[in-house]
């Protein structure tokens, strides 16, 4: 098994990386998505985040309130911290049940968000940067988020720097070009991981 961290500034096109690498046989574990669901109604993550926050994190329907809970933690970093103790370690397990599962000879791609700011690179074998220019970023989240500019870049600003991530990759993805030229350059990347793998 390759253990792969996949990692790229907001706006970079890191899931559309994901969605490549998924495409060619890698088995796809993505951080994100495993935080909604090991807080989904019924969950003891949801009971968890309840008993530290309180029931007005929560919608009439019995959800987790995203945006009133960010109003919370994103301007409190004891509540953050709060909130990622009880979500890390779920997060960590689930990823981990989901990665046995791969089989042996599985190249495994976690898609990692926030890879650098946490620390993360010494877990996996190999990491990936998608890279782009501040200035790309900060265009693609505008025009084809529909994002405001101030919002863009707050929330460019609170992630690592790029000299940051690409401090720990292994292998840069560049992808500042069209979307065109990004599968070749995923394609190659491709190869080099199953060549690892082989010799693993």
């Amino acid at each position: 098994m390759l253990k792969l961290g996949l990692t790229g500034g907001i706006g970079a096109g890191k899931s559309e990386v994901s969605r490549i690498l998924s495409s060619y046989g890698a088995v796809l574990i993505d951080s994100d998505r495993i935080a909604r669901e090991v807080v989904e109604p019924g969950t003891p993550g949801l009971a968890a985040v309840v008993a530290e926050f309180g029931p007005e994190v929560l919608t009439p329907d019995g959800v987790l309130d995203r945006p009133k809970l960010g109003g919370i933690v994103f301007g409190d970093p004891e509540r953050l911290r709060a909130l990622n103790a009880i979500v890390h370690p779920l997060v960590r397990d689930r990823s981990a049940e989901l990665e046995a599962a791969a089989g042996s000879g599985a190249v495994v791609v976690h898609d990692v968000p926030l890879l650098a700011e946490n620390g993360l690179a010494p877990l996996f074998d190999v990491v990936v940067v998608v890279d782009a220019s501040p200035e790309t970023q900060l265009d693609r989240l505008v025009r084809l988020r529909g994002m405001a500019e101030e919002e863009a870049r707050a929330r460019m600003a609170a992630q690592a720097t790029r000299a940051e991530r690409l401090a720990v990759a292994d292998v840069v993805i560049d992808n500042d070009g069209p979307l065109e030229a990004l599968e070749p350059r995923v394609r190659e990347v491709w190869t080099e991981l199953m060549e690892r793998a082989a010799g693993s």
